[in-house]
């Protein structure tokens, strides 16, 4: 759970990607304007079938049979499923389905269900219920915007620190420590920083871009 803007999408796809290196099953996806039949071709597709034009029992037994077959050979099998908040009432009963399938001890699916915290209620009793861990995801502190414009630069292969001092301290409180709005008053600060020719970054020209550009919440 968390906010606009905080990071959930990126930490999934982070997740899905150190999971398929490790040789695992993953299913990542999107739940934003998909209905039932949409959803599960998806999920047959990353799992690595052929849905066709089947219907929808097919399509459930495809991925169910797909689910059971990585249990039997002892494969932890992932579903990561963003902006479930955002589900249609009938995709999130499939997904209670899909949580509700194997309850045993014995089970090696892993359901990860993201979206923002004032509207996971719409998940519904069931789904809230069966969930066993929950992860906030908070706005960044100073010292988090610090470490992640250093390092990011590091990255892109800059030695030497484009953003002054009183740059970073206003970067943080313009963004307010939400990271994608500091990604993107940072690439325009950067911008306008080499339209000017400036060598590094001064607070004058962050709250110049935050003002003049039109920076807003996405």
């Amino acid at each position: 759970m968390g906010g606009s803007g905080t990071g959930k999408s990126l930490l999934l796809e982070i997740f899905a990607d150190q999971m398929r290196r490790r040789g695992f099953p993953v299913v990542c996806m999107s739940l934003v304007g998909l209905e039932p039949p949409e959803m599960l071709r998806e999920m047959a597709i990353q799992f690595g079938r052929d849905p066709g034009s089947r219907t929808m029992p097919e399509l459930w037994q495809m991925v169910l049979d797909r689910i059971r077959e990585y249990r039997y050979q002892q494969w932890a099998t992932v579903v990561l499923l963003d902006d479930a908040d955002q589900a249609s009432g009938a995709v999130l009963t499939h997904v209670v389905r899909l949580a509700q399938y194997d309850l045993s001890p014995e089970s090696r699916l892993t359901l990860v269900l993201a979206g923002r915290q004032e509207r996971m209620g719409r998940l519904g009793e069931t789904l809230l219920e069966l969930s066993e861990l929950r992860i906030d995801l908070q706005d960044w502190q100073r010292d988090d915007t610090e470490s992640y414009i250093a390092r990011t630069l590091t990255r892109a292969g800059c030695n030497k620190p484009l953003f002054d001092k009183p740059a970073i301290v206003r970067l943080h409180e313009l963004s307010q420590g939400v990271p994608r709005r500091l990604n993107q008053l940072a690439d325009l600060s950067l911008a306008a920083g080499a339209g000017q020719e400036l060598t590094q970054i001064n607070a004058e020209t962050v709250e110049s871009v935050y003002h003049e550009l039109g920076v807003v919440e996405i």
